[in-house]
């Protein structure tokens, strides 16, 4: 299973995530979507045209999860989810 995260530089939400995570022991990939023009139009198709970040996306087995904006808490509960 393989945690990513799409942010920006500047984005407050997106920082607060992944030091959230980082607590929690979470380990993840980030992409920076000003730096990868392919990463800003995944997250686009996703968001209604719209780079809302932080979107996250969880690979399983099973498929894969998209959530914009989530809070840690919700990642959580979406990786004992996908892992169980």
């Amino acid at each position: 299973m393989a945690l990513t995260i799409y942010t920006t530089t500047w984005c407050g939400p997106c920082k607060r995530l992944k030091s959230q995570l980082s607590r929690e022991g979470i380990t993840y990939k980030e992409i920076d979507i000003n730096a990868n023009p392919g990463a800003a139009e995944f997250v686009m198709s996703v968001n209604n045209g719209n780079q809302t970040v932080p979107t996250v996306v969880v690979e399983s087995p099973n498929g894969r999860v998209v959530r914009t904006n989530p809070s840690v808490i919700e990642v959580k509960a979406l990786l004992a989810r996908v892992s169980a």
